[in-house]
């Protein structure tokens, strides 16, 4: 995963890597973002993806499904697998779509008709124009298509066909539709979604004086609002900017700590968090007995909190701690953060009973 977020550059949203080290399974892995997100947004996207492949370990697959990415690894190189009986799915709002015509016949067909056409347009221009992407309007319904950049042509067009022709047909009425295959995303709805300038295909309700009026329209309200965005985007990069800075020095201040392991140290140590040095589990994490390089016998809480705020008040609490000695009070040895999940690092207490310090004593302290 740390590979691919690497090979995930400016210039594109697409990366495939595979791992083949006897005498451990072959890992194939593959990560693709929509062409309407920004490098940032891409970046963010892989990374909330990430934080659910421990949920799925230890599967020797897994198929994540975003609103602007994907990520999927396996056993066997599956980069040009468009269709799979066993992974393809289709997923409908619970909320009907809202028509106005006093036929209410005639508003089915016309809503049913429309998508048909949102969803056949974006797919004819995800093929052909290249790329595997594609986003229109059409009669009031937005789509969008992309395929993986390792599929071919007829791989596309047979992944969305597929997705297309099960969306209709299970989201009839439906205000969103999404076709998840394994080799393309689609997508429809009556709300716009995507960040792309979407292209209008076979809207035949348009006319040549409604594009003129269009056009003037936001030639106006670009005019009118440029200073606000500018203002708007110049304000969230300035915030973005903060906050990596922020993360930065927290990080760097970490690393050169005596409190910072290595997360490959702590992985190895308690044998790739194996059920067998499973010590218990808890409200803030499960806790496993560890034996570091040195020799030494180590407690490591696994923790399942990963929010901003959160992050902050783990340094605080680690920097506190680590400087506290107590008779009653397992010692904070260090944590680790340069992995996919943080870690805490205790004294290990042999024989001995979180209940045996509640009720033996006077005194206790909980942490985390």
């Amino acid at each position: 995963m740390e590979i691919l977020s690497q090979l995930i550059t400016a210039n594109t949203h697409f990366a495939t890597f595979n791992l083949n080290k006897t005498p451990y399974v072959p890992i194939y892995a593959l990560a693709q973002c929509h062409l309407d997100l920004s490098h940032t947004d891409c970046l963010l996207c892989f990374a909330a993806s990430r934080t659910k492949l421990p949920r799925c370990l230890p599967s020797l697959s897994a198929t994540i499904f975003f609103d602007g990415c994907f990520l999927r690894y396996d056993i066997y190189s599956f980069y040009q697998e468009s269709v799979s009986p066993s992974l393809d799915d289709v997923k409908c709002s619970a909320e009907n779509a809202t028509v106005e015509n006093e036929n209410e016949n005639d508003a089915v067909d016309g809503f049913v008709e429309s998508v048909g056409y949102a969803v056949g347009n974006v797919s004819r221009i995800a093929v052909e124009k290249g790329g595997g992407f594609g986003a229109v309007k059409v009669m009031g319904v937005y789509a969008l298509a992309q395929c993986w950049e390792s599929l071919g042509r007829d791989g596309c067009r047979e992944c969305l066909d597929k997705a297309g022709m099960r969306v209709r047909r299970s989201c009839r009425m439906r205000k969103e539709g999404r076709g998840f295959n394994a080799g393309c995303y689609l997508r429809y709805s009556t709300d716009k979604f995507f960040n792309h300038d979407d292209e209008t295909g076979d809207d035949r309700g348009s006319s040549r004086l409604g594009v003129m009026i269009a056009i003037v329209l936001s030639t106006t309200a670009f005019l009118m609002l440029s200073l606000f965005a500018a203002y708007a985007a110049y304000a969230r990069l300035s915030k973005m900017k903060e906050d990596r800075n922020n993360l930065g020095l927290y990080a760097t201040s970490m690393k050169k700590s005596c409190l910072s392991f290595k997360y490959e140290t702590l992985e190895k140590a308690t044998n790739y968090f194996n059920p067998s040095k499973k010590l218990g589990q808890g409200g803030a994490g499960s806790v496993y007995m560890g034996s570091l390089p040195n020799g030494t016998t180590v407690a490591v809480k696994r923790l399942i909190f990963n929010t901003r705020q959160w992050v902050d008040e783990f340094f605080n609490e680690v920097n506190l701690i680590s400087s506290i000695e107590h008779k009653n009070l397992v010692k904070l040895l260090g944590c680790s953060i340069e992995g996919p999940e943080s870690l805490l690092v205790y004294e290990y207490v042999p024989n001995r009973s979180l209940d045996q310090f509640i009720f033996g004593n006077c005194l206790f302290l909980a942490v985390f």
